[in-house]
């Protein structure tokens, strides 16, 4: 049953796999059903497999239930057989001819014909002895096709067929050999070659055909990473990952990023629609890692299994079985009850009450159990609802939720699982979707998790994470959300079990690593959380030049960084269709005046249908103190360099008396307000003199008196007319759609609202058409450490607020 014909291959020194992690993957019949189906998995294959890899498959599409549907007929209607058999085969070799080079054509053709001649033979004269052995054809043509294709397009390749190496005890046990088996697996391997396995079939210890049952193919995946070692398994699917509950019955459902091993196999046990119990069983002595991916998506993250921290451990699903029995006995009380129980894998039961819940299948064989005790027993059809979680028997907050979300449904009982990894309710009445989509709610409605990273570790950050545990605490939006890097110019940290936020700091002194863009990215993008958030309180424009990377990962940002929403107009358009286009939130309400709420006031006023004409202001902390300060006594420098001192200007004085930052802020503000400029539309008045603008700071520090007399001179004039002298940004709109601003020095009457403030305030005049004879005026400090990281804060609680409350669509292909 081994390949005993060689395919056209790509030799290994020209092989195209881009990865080098040893691995298992499995691809389900849904992943290989048609030859567009079948060119992806080689993709997936090309970008996430090396040459020791292992490839598992299933049947193509439906090859299973077609080969069932042949079976039955050769036991009931055998003169129907031809047409049947013809339709299949065509639809093997439909795919041959797609996929392949004529070389190969003509080989795997010819390997059909000869499949189909022995196909019809058994179904012919004896399909009782051989149904195993017709439905092993499946994954053996798929085996067969893929590693024909590999080889042409991607890499050397051979195919396997698991009956030469692999052996059971029998088909209803399915407890593998180990020994022997891995002995014969490695006696069959090949050098710089990939190998691709068939799924679902074995052989038993009399060398007869067996097949794995139900999720066959992934149970026979997670045996091959046993006897191998290997460190991941890969079960490439239709769906994306586990979710909280069956998403085609649970539109709400959430996909559960990683999932502790114990849990995986609790769901496995109690229905969930992707794992099977037994799937996990080989790795539960192994350090393997079980991944759930989708094929027709692989960019997005599934679904991991393994051992994690505490943030993973506080997932709850819920998931249903209907269809079981409820069986009542004086023999399953006590002693015996365990027996029971352990004979039965029961769903569960209670040797006090003396029951267990078996699946209908096992009725029979209960009965005869029973019989050899001589006692009677009751069946009556039940269903279970199950919570699952992490020792979730233990979470009294829990197990009132999952009753109180039961009271209205037929319980006969609620019980606690040995693994201590459910709560279970034995229904008297079928598990409906509408009783199930209710408890899901009620369980789960809070459980959104959140990603927290913070970029930028200075002033304002160090002051952001002092105050992040009390708000994690205080407000509810907060309530799962994690913070899970930290990030600097050089370093950073990031640890998707969380980092302990009393410690935040001395934790990234002890722990954060060098890295770069790649490697960043590369950390992010495969976060294990529902959302994940970067606040951005870093002043860097490369920083800033990342934004677009996190929107196309869907990534949220909170920027107190002035660069990105400044940047040029295509690039900011950009920013704006790509966060709409991945559904990543930006915002940046501190980039202009801090915690003051300036950019919410602007949106609140679009959103309710105002439109704005006129935005003016003074926006700089700096110029508001020293204009304020200024009143010709002493000179202008003197001032600055006081100003210096008390750490209100930059080190370099230069950069507030450009203008350019208040300019930055008049086109943010601009922007916000719905208008398409840039900075060439904001006219700037430097303040300082061109002989000056290109001096050292130090040098400019020792000849700023130069500024002395053009600042006195205008105080001078101003005053002359009881008028004082402020800095001024504006912008506005007319009627004609015409559009003016610009930023720079002002004469202002003494009682204009923008001629007397705090020294450092900012405030801002909004004129639209609801504000238009008496405009809003929003006034207060618009710099400093406290007010700029409570501003952070506010966009946090914000942009919180809206993801706890978004919906998310499950795409579904079906389930393999």
């Amino acid at each position: 049953m081994t390949q005993s014909n060689v395919v056209e291959q790509l030799t290994a020194e020209r092989n195209q796999l881009a990865k080098h992690a040893v691995h298992v993957h499995k691809f389900g019949g849904s992943s290989l059903a048609s030859a567009q189906c079948i060119e992806r998995v080689v993709e997936i294959i090309r970008q996430h497999c090396q040459l020791n890899d292992i490839v598992v498959v299933s049947a193509n599409g439906d090859t299973t239930d077609a080969l069932f549907s042949l079976f039955q007929q050769g036991l009931e209607a055998p003169n129907a057989l031809e047409e049947s058999l013809e339709e299949l085969k065509l639809k093997q070799i439909q795919l041959i001819e797609e996929l392949l080079n004529t070389g190969n054509k003509k080989l795997l053709s010819n390997l059909i014909e000869e499949d189909f001649k022995q196909l019809k033979s058994w179904l012919t004269h004896s399909p009782e002895h051989h149904q195993a052995d017709m439905l092993a054809f499946g994954e053996l043509w798929s085996a067969r096709l893929l590693s024909a294709v590999l080889s042409e397009q991607v890499c050397p390749s051979f195919y396997v067929d698991a009956r030469d190496f692999l052996v059971i005890d029998n088909d209803k046990a399915c407890q593998v050999k180990s020994s022997v088996s891995k002995e014969q697996l490695y006696a069959l391997k090949q050098e710089e070659k990939l190998a691709v396995i068939t799924g679902y079939i074995t052989k038993d210890e009399q060398g007869e055909t067996c097949t794995l049952g139900r999720n066959g193919s992934d149970y026979s995946a997670t045996i091959m990473a046993s006897l191998v070692g290997a460190l991941n398994v890969t079960l490439w699917t239709d769906v994306d990952g586990i979710y909280s509950a069956d998403p085609r019955v649970v539109p709400s459902a959430r996909k559960l990023h990683r999932l502790p091993n114990g849990v995986a196999k609790e769901l496995g046990r109690l229905g969930n629609p992707v794992l099977h119990a037994k799937t996990l069983k080989p790795l539960t002595d192994h350090s393997t890692h079980l991944h759930v991916a989708s094929s027709f998506d692989p960019t997005i993250s599934g679904t991991e299994i393994g051992k994690f921290g505490q943030i993973a451990k506080q997932e709850l699903s819920v998931t249903f079985l209907n269809d079981l029995l409820l069986a009542q006995s004086s023999s399953f009380l006590g002693d015996l009850g365990e027996k029971a129980q352990q004979e039965f894998l029961s769903i569960c039961s209670d040797n006090k009450a003396g029951y267990i819940v078996i699946h209908q299948e096992q009725q029979k064989a209960v009965s005869q159990w029973l019989a050899s005790h001589d006692t009677e027993v009751k069946f009556t059809p039940v269903s279970i609802l199950a919570t699952v979680g992490h020792k979730v028997v233990h979470h009294g907050d829990v197990q009132a939720r999952f009753k109180r979300s039961l009271k209205h449904s037929k319980t006969f009982a609620i019980v606690n699982s040995i693994n201590e990894h459910s709560i279970i309710s034995v229904l008297l009445q079928p598990c409906t979707s509408e009783l199930l989509n209710h408890v899901h709610h009620d369980l789960t409605k809070d459980a959104r998790h959140i990603g927290l990273v913070v970029a930028g570790l200075g002033n304002i950050g160090e002051r952001f994470l002092e105050l992040l545990p009390a708000q994690l605490n205080r407000v509810s939006a907060l309530e799962n959300v994690h913070l899970v890097g930290l990030i600097s110019s050089k370093k950073a940290l990031i640890n998707n079990d969380g980092i302990e936020v009393n410690q935040a700091l001395s934790i990234y002194q002890k722990d954060a690593q060098p890295y770069d863009k790649a490697l960043l990215m590369t950390w992010l993008e495969n976060h294990p959380y529902d959302e994940l958030i970067v606040v951005d309180i870093t002043p860097s424009e490369h920083f800033s030049l990342l934004y677009n990377d996190f929107f196309m990962k869907g990534i949220h940002v909170i920027g107190a960084n002035k660069w990105a929403a400044s940047s040029s107009v295509e690039n900011y358009r950009t920013l704006c269709e790509t966060a709409k286009k991945h559904k990543s939130l930006w915002l940046g309400n501190t980039t202009v005046g801090a915690g003051l709420p300036i950019n919410f006031a602007i949106n609140d006023l679009l959103n309710s249908g105002d439109s704005i004409r006129e935005i003016s202001g003074i926006f700089s902390g700096t110029l508001s103190w020293l204009f304020e300060s200024y009143d010709g006594s002493i000179p202008f420098s003197t001032l600055m360099i006081d100003a210096l001192s008390q750490g209100i200007t930059e080190p370099d004085p230069r950069e507030d008396l450009s203008g350019r930052d208040v300019q930055r802020k008049l086109l943010i503000l601009a922007r916000a307000a719905g208008f398409d400029i840039s900075m060439g539309d904001v006219s700037c008045q430097n303040l300082v003199p061109s002989e000056l603008q290109s001096l050292t700071t130090k040098e400019f520090l020792e000849q700023a008196s130069q500024l002395d007399d053009y600042f006195y001179s205008q105080l001078s004039k101003a005053k002359s007319k009881k008028c004082c002298i402020r800095h001024i940004a504006r912008f506005s709109v007319n009627d004609s759609g015409q559009i003016n601003a610009q930023v720079g020095l002002e004469v202002l009457d003494e009682n204009d609202a923008f001629a007397n403030l705090t020294p450092c305030d900012n405030i801002f005049q909004i004129k639209s058409g609801w504000y238009q004879d008496n405009p809003l005026i929003i006034r207060g400090p618009g710099a400093g450490r406290d007010v700029t990281a409570s501003g952070l804060h506010s966009d946090l609680v914000s942009i919180c607020q809206q993801l706890n409350t978004r919906k998310t669509q499950v795409k579904i292909k079906g389930i393999d």
